[in-house]
């Protein structure tokens, strides 16, 4: 017989209770809790179109660093995107995913323009963007035209340009829109196209102007500068 623990036990028991408590550890060790992994963190938008889609997200702050990045454009398209002359474009109001696209392809040579390929080079792309945002969010300026033109032009912008431009000529995303645009500059640029004189080729703007005559294109530049 042998004691263990002040109690007696036969010697083969005793041995194998011996064993196993010289085995068993003095303090088992908790279980270990198991953590499920970290989130990834989303990736910092790079491209263009993410850093417009990142910025929509705090808009306001967006748009005030583009009007103050606009500073020189307001020399041509004014503080708000209301051209100050009628052969410049107005850019307010426009599709920010549109004009983003327009200021990338002068940015490139795409487009071709000395003036504002200069400009534009300096810009950043965080810069480009807020630009695009601010113009987005301002309010187009309507011009005035005779009733009889708009008239015309309203009937002919019906047949020829509502199925891209949409029936507010409001256009989206990759067309301009045109409601409210200057009156001068969309003579000169549905001229262009039907002519095939512009730095644009368009082989459906080229279709869509051919049968146009200059006073069809006087009256669907009236019609559409009137719009909203």
């Amino acid at each position: 017989m042998r004691k263990i623990l002040g109690m007696a036990f036969p010697l083969p028991l005793a041995l194998s209770l011996s064993l196993g408590l010289l085995a068993a550890p003095a303090h088992a060790a908790p279980p270990k809790k198991e953590t499920a992994p970290a989130p990834a963190a989303a990736p910092a938008p790079t491209t263009p179109e993410e850093k417009l889609a990142a910025m929509k997200i705090n808009i306001a702050a967006a748009v005030a660093a583009g009007k103050k990045a606009s500073f020189f454009c307001a020399n041509c398209h004014g503080e708000d995107g209301n051209s100050k002359y009628p052969e410049v474009p107005n850019l307010a109001g426009q599709n920010p995913a549109y004009l983003l696209e327009q200021i990338r392809k002068f940015g490139s040579g795409q487009r071709k323009d000395e003036f504002m390929q200069g400009l534009i080079k300096v810009l950043s792309d965080d810069e480009r963007v807020q630009i695009s945002l601010f113009y987005s969010e301002s309010k187009v300026v309507p011009g005035n035209a005779d009733a009889a033109l708009v008239r015309r032009g309203q009937d002919t912008f019906g047949k020829l340009c509502v199925r891209c431009h949409g029936e507010d000529a409001r256009g989206n995303e990759k067309i301009a829109r045109l409601a409210g645009q200057q009156k001068e500059y969309l003579i000169r640029s549905i001229t262009r196209y039907r002519d095939k004189t512009g730095e644009r080729i368009d082989p459906l703007m080229q279709i869509a102007t051919a049968p146009l005559t200059n006073d069809d294109i006087k009256a669907v530049a009236a019609y559409l500068t009137t719009k909203r």
